[in-house]
């Protein structure tokens, strides 16, 4: 990140970020966020341009052909303003503070998101999308250049305190006032997210329609433990609609960002990592609750998809594949029938056109009309194959920065996916991502990078990279009952506590105390596109404490929940992550110790999906470590060669130790709801 060069040119040719690069050969003279940035606006009197976006985003993309192409735009740029381009995927606690100020000054927020601030970092001016002129009513970027460079010259007082007001509104904190969270508040939730629900189409609200997977995963935990039907139904119908639209991937698998209908029909063709990992839970949960084949299928297709599509040299994920091909929005998804036809028989092309709603016109697959669309894949399989290979002659762009909180969420949905479908691909494949994480994102003292690509890693990591590197560890160990992860998994919850933790007001914020300085340092509770941080610390904690019984981390996780909880009393359901993470607290696990002299059983890992048990696995090979992560495993012994005894418990009450599945089965038979074996 280059602080030293020449004036007057663009600087991005120096970055390594794929959406830096994409604006490297712009006429405006950018520079990344970095100090020599904010040195020159002081010394060149100027206020900052700020712009940011993704690789993969159509707006984006839009903005910089017919804006940042623009010369008499660029001109204005280089005369009047320090122009710094930001990617908010490398840089999401940028991101997350002027969108915080574009929320406040507007109301509304989104991509590419544009702000106009002084050389210390205070925003005057916020907004989105701006062509280079106005038209129709709408701002142009040459307007508001000049408008801005008017008053940072007559009127700069006015702008001053402008920005001093909104760093002040974004700064405050309201008093902390912590609480246990109770089931109240779980009820409160269900009941906002009922009162936006759509009962026809599924999701919440209306369009633009986001998947919203930490919803989802929310109302199927409080369904499962409350045993309420309209939580559950608002959740599966959800589900079942997005399967069936256009926002699912009808011919290659995988999700797209979100759907500019209500009916999930026309997608914003952009693919994230982050949405296929945590969508794939929730169809992994929602198959574990119902048996429904559709879910199992969704879910291996969405998994297979990233394999197959994002999955890079070395076990990591690529972020994202782009909303644009050659050019125009979702043009490597849109088909027809003569296309079709060039790659399938007319037997196989008229018979998926019928199904998937494909004309004579450009159109998105989806099954919304097909009321037979649980047997499309099914039978149909070998067809979509043919056409997802005729379709890859397309261009399409792939980002492949490696970021560690999203990969850790595809880590923790593989190895959701090797318990509850006890396929042995998908947990090969966390074990390797985890190794990624393990080999090229963490430093020798155990802290974290947040990004890498072109082998290099970058940006010392933040909150979210910690927790859900946390979480997907956990998930890890109670998949294969190896205490490596769970010692690692405990190792970075002694990082997270240490670099984020607020030991004052409680609250874990989104950076360290040694990041460097931005404009106010946030806490992190809200779920945007990802889920919050802080809702993800949470529930790593929880877990971890409920597996070790360590009482430093069951009070670390406690103040975190009571600190969540007061958070989230006025709007709960904008904070679904934490809530879930507070369904792990609420309704307590029985306990399910395995100790066994010959072997660990193939499907014990699958018994915490199926009977919503914390399972540990003691044998001879591992009693000794398992002794140091888990003190309470000393009091379990070892029983003769080749056999296998069962502890079922709960909080550390145990019932007299079973040695069969027939036995097993027998104990837990009235909290069943899967067949084990």
């Amino acid at each position: 990140m280059n602080e030293t060069t020449t004036p007057a040119e663009n600087r991005l040719r120096y970055e390594k970020s794929p959406y830096l690069l994409q604006h490297a050969q712009d006429p405006v003279h950018w520079w990344s966020w970095c100090p020599g940035a904010f040195h020159a606006a002081k010394q060149e009197d100027k206020p900052i341009f700020l712009s940011i976006g993704y690789s993969a985003c159509h707006w984006c993309h839009e903005m910089a052909r017919e804006t940042f192409q623009d010369p008499d735009a660029a001109a204005a740029l280089n005369r009047d303003f320090i122009a710094v381009k930001v990617d908010r995927e490398e840089r999401p606690d940028i991101d997350a503070v002027y969108m915080a100020a574009c929320q406040a000054l507007t109301g509304s927020g989104g991509w590419p998101l544009t702000v106009l601030m002084t050389p210390d970092q205070q925003p005057f001016w916020a907004g989105t999308y701006l062509p280079p002129r106005g038209r129709q009513g709408q701002l142009g970027l040459a307007e508001l250049l000049d408008e801005a460079a008017r008053l940072w010259h007559s009127d700069r007082q006015r702008l001053l305190d402008l920005g001093q007001k909104v760093t002040r509104h974004i700064a405050y904190e309201p008093p902390s006032s912590p609480v246990p969270p109770d089931r109240t508040l779980l009820l409160e939730t269900v009941n906002q997210l009922r009162r936006r629900y759509d009962p026809q189409n599924g999701g919440f609200g209306s369009a633009p329609k986001f998947p919203s997977a930490h919803d989802l995963l929310f109302l199927l935990a409080y369904a499962r433990s409350e045993g309420d039907e309209l939580a559950r139904e608002m959740a599966l119908t959800t589900l079942e609609q997005m399967s069936r639209g256009g926002i699912f991937d009808q011919i290659g698998g995988g999700f797209c960002r979100y759907s500019t209908d209500a009916a999930w029909r026309i997608p914003h063709f952009e693919k994230m990592l982050y949405d296929n990992a945590l969508l794939s839970i929730a169809y992994l949960e929602a198959y574990a609750q119902t048996g429904r084949a559709r879910f199992r299928e969704i879910a291996c297709r969405t998994l297979d998809y990233a394999l197959e599509e994002l999955r890079l040299p070395g076990g990591g994920f690529a972020c994202a594949q782009d909303a644009d091909s050659g050019g125009r929005e979702g043009g490597y998804y849109l088909l027809t029938r003569a296309g079709l036809e060039e790659a399938l028989s007319p037997a196989e092309a008229g018979a998926i056109c019928r199904r998937l709603s494909i004309g004579g016109a450009e159109s998105v697959p989806h099954l919304l009309d097909d009321p037979a669309y649980a047997s499309f894949w099914p039978e149909h399989s070998e067809a979509c194959r043919k056409a997802a290979a005729y379709r890859r002659r397309r261009p399409l762009h792939r980002d492949e920065k490696v970021l560690t909180a999203w990969n850790a969420m595809m880590i923790a949905a593989l190895a959701k996916a090797g318990r509850v479908l006890g396929e042995e691909r998908y947990l090969r494949a966390a074990q390797d991502a985890r190794l990624f994480l393990k080999t090229r994102l963490t430093q020798p003292d155990g802290r974290l990078w947040h990004c890498w690509r072109g082998r290099e890693a970058a940006i010392e990591g933040q909150l979210e990279d910690y927790a859900f590197y946390c979480w997907a560890l956990v998930e890890l160990y109670e998949a294969t009952f190896a205490p490596a992860y769970l010692r690692e998994a405990a190792n970075l919850a002694d990082q997270m506590k240490g670099r984020f933790w607020d030991g004052d007001s409680g609250g874990f914020y989104r950076t360290s105390a040694q990041a460097g300085r931005l404009l106010v340092r946030q806490k992190d509770s809200i779920d945007a596109g990802t889920p919050s941080g802080g809702g993800a610390a949470a529930l790593a904690l929880t877990k971890l404490a409920r597996l070790t019984g360590a009482d430093g981390f069951r009070t670390l996780a406690q103040s975190q929940l009571a600190w969540l909880a007061g958070d989230a009393r006025d709007n709960p359901a904008a904070r679904c992550f934490a809530l879930y993470a507070m369904t792990e607290a609420l309704y307590p696990r029985r306990e399910l110790v395995c100790v066994s002299s010959g072997g660990i059983p193939p499907w014990l890992a699958g018994v915490g999906e199926a009977y919503r048990l914390s399972v540990v696995a003691k044998t001879p090979d591992n009693a000794r470590a398992l002794a140091n992560l888990i003190p309470s495993t000393a009091g379990y012994p070892l029983p003769g060669r080749g056999e296998t005894l069962y502890y079922l418990c709960r909080e550390g009450s145990c019932a007299p130790p079973v040695d069969t599945l027939d036995a097993l089965r027998g104990l837990l038979s009235a909290g069943r709801e899967l067949v084990l074996g």
